[in-house]
């Protein structure tokens, strides 16, 4: 909707979503994807990813006179502001997440000496605070609900005082699709998950159905990437796909799979999904944009 509002080109800080074909789609339409801000040419317009950003990176791009559009998600957003919030009382920050991941940058930008990342039980058994009276944990939205709850547990044995979240930080889309999984798992002979590699919520559900159960679990870009040598010997094929991946690609998928015989599908939806976002502020105004 930037490139419809403002035309090409529209800059993009990082990937917008995890996504290969998201991303080289918006490429073709005239966005193009840059590291950092310092990138973009003076008052140009740049899209900040869903990932979200530390504050340092919405201040260079103020300096740099961009129109900046903030496409963070409002889930990642709300870990934000309990981030904030928490480290206003003085908190220690136990942030449960994956180090250089986007998301845990910019969540532990927001209160650089009070966040301590804690990745996985190894990082719980490591993680050193100033009061251990005071500290709460927070986590990155795209985790496996499984690791993320024994995680907490290792840190609660250390910090028995230890805050929960006012409420859960990990994604509905991420836990809906886990949740699924470990319905279908123990069924499959072999799960096909559609996502890219640098999609943290993809990878967790290969983890997740090899977990409970599934034999065999692989990830996919796209129908391209699936292997006859797979279906040898299977009679039932679970098929997911990660939170940002455009429905085409799934079907596609389910199209590749019919063609070697595996034509009946049944749905399985854990949870109903009925949860919607608003646009980003910059986009819900009426009237031209940049080139109108």
């Amino acid at each position: 909707m930037a490139l419809e509002k403002f035309g090409p080109p529209v800059y993009v800080r990082r990937q917008i979503v995890h996504n290969t074909y998201v991303v080289s789609t918006l490429e073709k339409r005239g966005a193009i994807f840059v590291a950092e801000v310092d990138e973009v040419p003076p008052g140009a317009v740049v899209v900040f990813s869903a990932h979200g950003i530390a504050p340092e990176v919405r201040r260079d791009a103020e300096r740099r006179g961009l129109h900046a559009i903030d496409a963070t998600c409002p889930l990642v957003t709300k870990v934000h502001n309990e981030a904030r919030r928490f480290a206003a009382k003085d908190y220690d920050i136990l942030l449960v997440g994956h180090e250089g991941h986007e998301e845990v940058v910019g969540t532990a930008g927001e209160a650089p000496s009070r966040v301590r990342l804690v990745d996985g039980a190894d990082g719980a058994a490591r993680v050193e605070v100033r009061d251990p009276s005071k500290v709460v944990w927070l986590s990155q939205t795209t985790l496996s609900v499984d690791e993320t709850i024994q995680t907490v547990s290792a840190l609660r044995e250390r910090f028995p005082a230890l805050l929960d979240p006012p409420s859960d930080d990990i994604c509905y889309a991420t836990q809906n699709r886990q949740a699924a999984v470990k319905v279908i798992a123990a069924r499959a002979d072999l799960m096909i998950v559609v996502g890219s590699p640098n999609s943290s919520n993809s990878v967790r559900l290969v983890e997740v159905a090899k977990d409970y159960g599934t034999p065999a679990a692989y990830l996919v870009d796209d129908a391209g990437e699936v292997d006859e040598r797979w279906l040898d010997g299977v009679t039932t094929i679970g098929v997911t796909s990660g939170a940002s991946v455009p429905e085409e690609l799934v079907a596609a998928v389910l199209d590749t799979l019919a063609g070697h015989g595996f034509g009946d599908v049944e749905e399985v939806e854990a949870v109903e999904e009925q949860m919607t976002f608003a646009l980003p502020r910059e986009l819900r105004s009426a009237g031209p944009g940049r080139n109108g």
